[in-house]
């Protein structure tokens, strides 16, 4: 049995502990298995078929052209984790953001048969930390903008306060002429 049939087989025995999509390549980036939740997040035209298609004809991550996930772990032959990677489904508009994680699956004698590749949908919380920031920076603008209005409103006091002690002063000045 080849070294990848005979991950598939070991792999599949614990695979439904995932509930992140993942997809497993050969050597070439042909998609040779996946999971249901893999399957379920693509359109049924894309879904059809999928075995046999290009990782990246299925899932356009921004780093597919200059730094494949599945290349990197090749290379390096470890792990690979990017965070917040921008993707779009193939046939759908929809940006999606991605937690990717990769692992090299490697023959007996050490070389690269294949990669599985292990997508986190992070959008939701994505939007949700960009909001967030939205928020903090209007409150920010918020507080700078009271803070200078109760500068501007505090000189405006202390400009008064003066003006009514140099009155009071000129009145007792004027009341002392008129007692004498």
């Amino acid at each position: 049995m080849d070294p990848l049939q005979q991950f598939l087989t070991s792999f599949k025995q614990w695979s439904d502990v995932f509930t992140d999509s993942y997809f497993v390549v050969d050597a070439e980036r042909n998609i040779v298995d996946f999971n249901r939740a893999f399957f379920s997040m693509l359109p049924r035209q894309v879904a059809r078929g999928l075995k046999g298609k290009k990782c990246f004809e299925v899932l356009e991550h921004d780093i597919c052209k200059n730094q494949c996930i599945a290349q990197q772990c090749w290379e390096q032959k470890r792990q690979v984790r990017l965070d917040e990677i921008n993707s779009k489904v193939s046939g759908q508009d929809q940006p999606i953001r991605f937690i990717l994680s990769a692992v090299p699956i490697v023959d007996g004698a050490g070389n690269c048969v294949g990669a599985l590749e292990v997508q986190r949908n992070v959008t939701d919380e994505a939007m949700v930390q960009v909001k967030y920031q939205e928020m903090l920076d209007s409150e920010a603008r918020e507080r700078e903008r009271l803070a200078q209005q109760i500068r501007s409103r505090t000189k405006e006091l202390l400009e008064t306060n003066q003006t009514l002690l140099k009155v009071q002063r000129e009145l007792l000045a004027y009341k002392k002429g008129l007692m004498l």
